[in-house]
Formats: structure tokens, sequence, C-alpha cells
């Protein structure tokens, strides 16, 4: 049997492929430790989307989605080591700007902002956000400081706007009503 312990990081440190070991506060295991939270919430998602046919379209984006992020948080684990790895490209920026326009085009237009919530995987797309949101700005700090590449952090912008609408979409096609903040 192979155990999941190495017990080679119960001093505070880890190792980085291609980039020997590091704490594990440091910046590049904050940014790619956010990016692993944002796909397990995108997971949880998932499972509550499991066995809803009106929203397979958006299970489908959403293992797709899943897949990039590992392609992320491998970047930004070892920036250095671009050339021997998939990495995120324009053609995947482009798609999520693509589905954005596809479903804003389908749900009613915003008045307001709206609170986070509806139903429960809308409630998770949300909190998904605010992850990919958070996964950017620790990516700022590697773009500056480590020459990680622009692409990642575009990538990430793009992600936290597609879940957005995402959770919209849901909410819209299970006929749940977004609740819009009005300030009072």
């Amino acid at each position: 049997m192979t155990k999941i312990y190495t017990k080679r990081g119960d001093q505070g440190e880890t190792d980085l492929f291609g980039a020997g070991r590091v704490t594990k506060d440091d910046p590049r295991v904050v940014a790619y430790g956010t990016v692993d939270e944002c796909n397990a919430t995108l997971g949880m998602v998932r499972s509550q989307l499991a066995g809803e046919e009106k929203l397979a379209p958006i299970d489908a984006i959403l293992a797709r989605l899943q897949n990039e992020l590992f392609m992320v948080g491998s970047e930004l684990a070892a920036p250095g080591m671009v050339a021997k790895m998939p990495v995120i490209k324009k053609e995947q920026i482009t798609a999520l700007e693509n589905e954005i326009d596809a479903f804003t085009a389908e749900l009613p237009a915003l008045k307001h902002f709206i609170l986070p919530g509806g139903t429960e995987a809308a409630a998770a797309l949300h909190f998904a956000r605010t992850v990919a949101r958070r996964a950017e700005r620790f990516t700022v700090c590697l773009v500056r400081e480590l020459g990680a590449r622009g692409e990642v952090l575009i990538y990430l912008n793009r992600l936290s706007d597609h879940l957005f609408v995402l959770a919209r979409a849901v909410n819209h096609k299970s006929g749940v009503t977004e609740v819009e903040w009005i300030p009072r």
C-alpha cells in the first residue's frame, strides 16, 4: 500500500516541480492552492447539477473548466517549466468570452447588482467566482515578481466573470428569480 502522507511537509515546506522546496506560504503555493480551492468548489457545483438534464450543458462547461484550472495550477506552481506542460492559451480565454456572451444574451438585463444566492448550485457558483477573484489577486504577485505568463491572469479574470454569468444562468434555467441589491 502506498501511503498518501510523506511527512515531508510537516515543517511547513513543500516541493515545487522544477523549483525545489519552498515554504507553504510561498506566493506560488498560495496562488495554486487558491486555484485548487476554486476547482474543488466547481466539483461541488457539479455534484449539485447531477441529474439536472436542463443544466447538463453547464455541467459540461464546468468539467472543461476543472481541467483548465489544473493547467493554471500547474503553471503557477512551476512558472519556469511552461515549455514542458500544457498551458492556458488565448483559445481558452476566447472560449470563456464567447460563452459569457452567449449566456448573457439569454438572461434578463442587469439593472441592479444582484445578491449571491438562488439555487444551491448558483450560490456555489457565486462562491467559486469569489475564489477565482482571490486566485487572480494572488496571481498578480506572481506575474509581477516571478514572471508568470499574463495569460493566466487574464484567464482567471475572465473565469470569475464566466462563473458569475453561469450562476445567473443556473438560476434562470431553474426558474429562480435573482434578488437585486437595492440600497435602502
